[in-house]
């Protein structure tokens, strides 16, 4: 088969999450395991699987672009072929990420649980939460369109047989795009947060499972993607958005009834109250680190190396196999070393990988070459390095130089800017910087 440029193209958009459930992405998709420490997905499939109660509860971070969304759908895919029902779905669908609390948190889960079960004739008709909306309606008095069949107005007229997941959709949409309004529900349902998560798990999950079991399934899976994206400001209370959410109120978060995976900001695991959420969840969250391109002491890791030229060329040709992958591998690069290159620039982080090679074919057609694939990190190094103050260029060398690790809170920029990137091998955890911005002249000095 021949190299289709219009489908590469297509094939390496950064934006594009691969779904395993879909034919085409399963081709595209590389499991870099072995080069990230552990099977990560493995240790939340085991845990949910292994689980006897029907519930448990399981945090999930790394750095953004490092692949989490496709390891999550990877996670969804195995736990479906073992029978059970997997509900995934993205947080900022649901919520303003710059301001959430945990009210946002547990109607998204209703409206996405609810919802999904239709699709499989499946339709709870809670009482709690019919009266609920009515209350809400008569609080607020402020017209949405909640039931638009009916054409019944938030305030002034009750909702009745409203489904579910219809009915908070709209309260959550309308004061998604209001602070006044959302500020306003959250005053109405904060002294009931306890009756609603007894709600949520008596009415939602607790008889969602009881009926999916019925059809044949194992449980009833929840998996809530881009919460690691939640703004850091400060609450009122002086607590940043993560540690609210997950420390503060991290007990009510863990007591749903059904297996739960939440992907959780990075940034907590360098707080200092990191043994307070541990201890909130009784686990440690699973962090996803990027893909060995070099080993501790820089020498290339030849198996990382090799999995990341597969997943280029997977792209390029999904339907063979390795061998004669790399054996075509001069109708994408005028040579493998252009390839390397391209891998060991990325730093193992899988979007800055993609982000590289879809800025080259921006430029131009396959096969690349050198003098495009440098223009491009060039263009790349510029923009990364001009994010660095002096302070930064400092502790940038001193980590690298001393072998440092990076410590708390305060060096937790340089990783969420991509200035450094985390890594783990069979010793522990370690990082090293950009490569971009280790080519630098500033750097170098």
């Amino acid at each position: 088969m021949a190299l289709d440029p219009k489908k590469f193209f297509q094939a390496c958009n950064p934006s594009k999450t691969l779904k395993l459930e879909v034919e085409e992405d399963r081709d595209f998709y590389i499991d870099f395991s072995s080069v990230r420490g552990r099977d990560i997905i493995k240790q939340l499939r085991r845990t949910i699987t292994r689980e006897a109660n029907d519930a448990s509860c399981q945090l999930f971070t790394g750095h953004i672009g490092c692949g989490k969304s496709t390891e999550l759908f990877r996670l969804k895919d195995e736990l479906v072929k073992e029978s059970f029902y997997v509900v995934y779905f993205e947080s900022s669908a649901d919520m303003d990420m710059a301001d959430v609390d945990i009210s946002d948190i547990l109607l998204a889960i209703t409206r996405q649980v609810s919802e999904s079960l239709e699709k499989v004739d499946i339709k709870l008709k809670p009482s709690y939460f019919t009266n609920l909306f009515n209350e809400v309606a008569d609080f607020l008095q402020t017209p949405i369109g909640l039931n638009a069949e009916l054409s019944l107005p938030l305030g002034g007229g009750k909702i009745g047989e409203l489904s579910l997941p219809l009915g908070i959709g709209k309260i959550t949409a309308t004061t998604k795009e209001s602070p006044r309004l959302r500020s306003q529900l959250r005053q109405y349902l904060e002294p009931r947060t306890s009756s609603i998560l007894e709600a949520i798990n008596k009415e939602i999950l607790g008889r969602a499972t009881e009926l999916l079991k019925q059809k044949g399934y194992q449980g009833l899976v929840v998996i809530i993607d881009n919460l690691d994206r939640i703004d850091t400001s400060l609450k009122p209370s002086g607590r940043s958005q993560p540690e609210y959410l997950f420390i503060d109120r991290g007990e009510q978060l863990r007591k749903l009834n059904c297996h739960v995976v939440y992907t959780i900001p990075l940034v907590l695991m360098f707080s200092d109250e990191l043994n307070s959420l541990n201890n909130r969840f009784g686990i440690y969250p699973a962090v996803l680190p990027m893909v060995r391109v070099k080993n501790r002491d820089q020498s290339d890791c030849i198996e990382g190396m090799d999995l990341l030229r597969q997943m280029v060329l997977a792209r390029a040709f999904p339907k063979l196999n390795c061998e004669e992958r790399l054996a075509k591998v001069h109708e994408v690069f005028s040579s493998l070393e252009v390839l390397n290159r391209l891998c060991r620039m990325s730093g193992g982080h899988v979007r800055n990988l993609l982000v590289l090679l879809y800025s080259c074919l921006q430029r131009e057609d396959p096969p690349l070459d050198s003098n495009c694939l440098e223009s491009v990190i060039r263009d790349y190094r510029n923009d990364l390095t001009a994010g660095i103050d002096e302070n930064g260029w400092r502790r940038l060398k001193q980590i690298v130089q001393e072998k440092d690790i990076v410590k708390g809170e305060a060096d937790y920029p340089l990783l969420r800017s991509l200035f450094l990137f985390e890594y783990t091998d069979q010793e522990d955890r370690w990082v090293d910087v950009n490569p971009a911005i280790a080519e630098s002249k500033k750097f170098r000095q």
